[in-house]
């Protein structure tokens, strides 16, 4: 009985690679590579609140002994980072706009039939293979052309929708059971009305990682509006951090305080919105 045991039992059960010394020393091992991983971002957030001379101190302080608020308020005032942001959250409020329209793309793919769908889906994802960059020129001069360079009207409109979006949608609508469609269709509801109380609360999953991509795209966006935008008050905060890096260069206060700025955002949504992703890899692991 014991030998037949022992050919059931898998291959390394019983080793020293599954005993709690191993695994000790791996979790000590991640949890000192996480510290060392997170040293840079502890060292930027607590340099942002700390005057010029300190940062440059030899040997240096890891928390501020002036506490002060003076590098962000420089920011505002000789920077223009309000412009930037205001600027910065005209994007990132169009770009949600987007995220409804990626929205309403994948669920026509998806659960409407109609002739050419399957063709006119592949050649949406055809375009994913052609790089940014290369379009941007034409993009430019198509805008150039009806006179929305070096307005918010041009940064924001390329990116309003994606083929990317729309294929994530698309497949997460298609799991939606078409019998729950058609009951909500026969107690007289109109299909704008099934799509909005029907079929987004059951996609929160991946609205939620969405959203997240979304944010992180119009708050980090950067080449496009230094192209299309010709006067500094358009500007975004991502062009905004390079001109403070061009211009104050030797003040790495007010460089900490810029970035701390840029990055705290990111997090704090990733934060907020970690346990849909959570839930949509569930999810997806379920399907």
């Amino acid at each position: 009985m014991a030998a037949k045991a022992a050919k059931l039992r898998p291959a390394g059960a019983g080793t020293t690679g599954s005993s709690p010394f191993f695994q000790g020393l791996v979790f000590v091992l991640l949890a000192l590579g996480g510290i060392v991983f997170l040293i840079p971002f502890v060292w930027m957030i607590l340099s942002a609140f700390k005057p010029e001379s300190e940062v440059l101190r030899i040997p240096p302080t890891l928390f501020p002994e002036t506490f002060t608020m003076e590098n962000f308020k420089n920011l505002f005032e000789r920077m223009n980072f309000g412009g930037y942001l205001k600027n910065t959250l005209i994007v990132v409020l169009f770009s949600f706009v987007g995220l409804f329209l990626n929205a309403m793309a994948g669920f026509g793919f998806a659960k409407y039939r109609f002739k050419g769908r399957e063709g006119l889906f592949y050649l949406v994802l055809a375009t994913m293979m052609i790089p940014g960059q290369v379009t941007m020129i034409p993009v430019y001069l198509i805008l150039n052309s009806i006179e929305l360079t070096n307005t918010l009207v041009g940064v924001v409109l390329p990116g309003l929708v994606g083929a990317f979006g729309v294929f994530l949608f698309r497949q997460f609508m298609s799991t939606i059971p078409d019998e729950l469609l058609e009951a909500t269709r026969l107690d007289g509801a109109s299909e704008l009305r099934t799509f909005a109380q029907i079929v987004l609360p059951i996609s929160k999953p991946i609205l939620s990682v969405q959203a997240i991509l979304t944010f992180i795209a119009g708050w980090n966006s950067f080449l496009w509006p230094l192209i299309i935008a010709n006067d500094e008050k358009l500007y975004t905060l991502s062009v905004g951090l390079s001109l403070l890096k061009g211009q104050y260069d030797s003040n790495f206060a007010l460089q900490m305080a810029g970035s701390a700025f840029m990055v705290v955002p990111i997090l704090i949504i990733f934060a907020i919105f970690q346990k849909y992703i959570i839930d949509n890899y569930s999810i997806s692991g379920m399907k």
